[in-house]
């Protein structure tokens, strides 16, 4: 009863329009005093948050998803990509999708990725007749590849808060990332087949394509560069956030002569703004979850769902449809934090391995990414598309069923997410 009382008042202040970080915060503070609890646990638990030597990646990734995406980095991505798939049927479809996976392999942020690649697949889809909302759901889904395929900066948040291995999360994303990515590549060309709207493109030479790959270079290096020295130990991923940026300089700055002052002020500018709202909300997200320890919820609802629910299955079944509904008021960030502190105890409690329960729990958030009235993705497509955000969100329903088929195939099998970190 206590739970539901709780997640009222945080829904009854978020819907008079309080921001996220101030409800969390000001919600675990109300909790605090009338608990009987000392008020300076909050600032006490804010201190022991920020100054996580982890937390330092999520600034510099955004740095360097900002200054790729102001040094147009993404139109010669997606042309080297388009050179070797574009003749496929529905073969720019799928050479975006590709470009997506591509690109949140060097950003780990679903906005810049959707924007980045957005910018210039849209008006060459459009412009070749595919159907216009298919390629805005097609753009909305593409972006959330990057939190799934590592890095990424929901991942880190959720190794913070669960207390486990940022890179054993990196890893595991790395099985379901492929899949998705496979399965929206299977659903392009289908679509492709039974839809003869859109004009084929010509089969591009061998100089053509040694070309366009020629130009890329230097972003499959900086991507090649951070997957390597992430998953060969070199860097931990604030260090790899740190070299991304500086090599997303020198890309950008000296390489492709594309940033300018201007563009690198706008970069620092967008990030520190995104910076600054994350870390609020993890702040209030912390003081709200110290509360809810207090409360000792988590370990009530680990006895409720021990009592009620009858297996994981069911359990997982819940936990979706409350996840689901939450994405529809909540965005990404803030469903990591709030739900995994209450969560987490009561899945391991089922046998659940935290790694592969963090996955589940970026996949979904994923949907929340590309679901009204709160996907963010959403939102960025409208704007790169300059169209009704309606006719985006009625493009997105397919890829949405293909996130939800990704989280069934992963309860079915775990060690498409468990293989490679614990296994190989």
């Amino acid at each position: 009863m206590t739970i539901v009382l709780i997640l009222v008042c945080l829904f009854a202040v978020l819907l008079i329009g309080v921001p996220v970080a101030f409800a969390l915060g000001g919600l675990g503070l109300g909790m605090l005093i009338l608990g009987g609890f000392s008020p300076l646990m909050a600032p006490q638990a804010v201190l022991s948050t920020l100054d996580g030597f982890i937390l330092l990646a999520v600034p510099l990734f955004l740095l360097m998803s900002n200054i790729l995406l102001k040094g147009g980095v993404g139109r010669d991505l997606f042309a080297a990509v388009q050179a070797w798939v574009g003749h496929w049927p529905g073969g720019l479809a799928v050479a975006t999708i590709l470009s997506c996976g591509l690109f949140a392999a060097i950003s780990g942020s679903s906005v810049a990725t959707a924007a980045t690649i957005g910018t210039v697949a849209i008006p060459e889809m459009v412009g070749r007749g595919y159907d216009r909302r298919f390629v805005y759901g097609l753009l909305a889904a593409g972006g959330t590849l990057g939190i799934l395929i590592p890095p990424s900066i929901p991942m880190i948040v959720f190794g913070f808060v669960a207390e486990e291995s940022v890179i054993a999360l990196f890893l595991a994303g790395i099985g379901p990332g492929i899949l998705l990515v496979g399965l929206c590549i299977v659903f392009a060309m289908i679509h492709a087949r039974f839809t003869s709207s859109y004009t084929p493109m010509p089969k591009a030479s061998g100089p053509e394509r040694m070309v366009a790959t020629f130009r890329a270079l230097p972003s499959l290096a900086l991507a090649l560069l951070i997957v390597l020295g992430l998953y060969s130990g070199a860097f931990t991923p604030t260090e790899a956030a740190a070299v991304g940026f500086a090599a997303a300089l020198v890309i950008t700055g000296l390489g492709l002569r594309t940033l300018t002052w201007a563009k690198l002020w706008e970069a620092v500018r967008d990030s520190a703004v995104t910076t600054t709202a994350i870390l609020l909300i993890i702040a209030g997200a912390k003081i709200f979850g110290k509360a809810i320890a207090l409360y000792r919820i988590p370990q009530d609802i680990s006895a409720f769902i021990a009592a009620h629910i009858d297996g994981p299955v069911v359990f997982i079944l819940l936990v979706s449809v409350v996840l689901l509904l939450m994405g529809l008021v909540f965005e990404a960030l803030s469903m990591i934090l709030i739900m995994t502190p209450v969560l987490l105890p009561a899945a391991m409690a089922l046998g659940f391995d935290p790694i592969w329960f963090g996955i589940f729990m970026v996949i979904m958030v994923e949907c929340a990414l590309i679901t009204p009235p709160v996907g963010l993705n959403l939102y960025v497509i409208q704007a790169v598309a300059r169209v009704s955000l309606g006719e985006v969100a009625r493009g997105v329903w397919p890829f949405l069923l293909l996130m939800l088929l990704t989280v069934v195939l992963l309860y079915l099998w775990p060690d498409l997410a468990l293989y490679i970190p614990f296994k190989w």
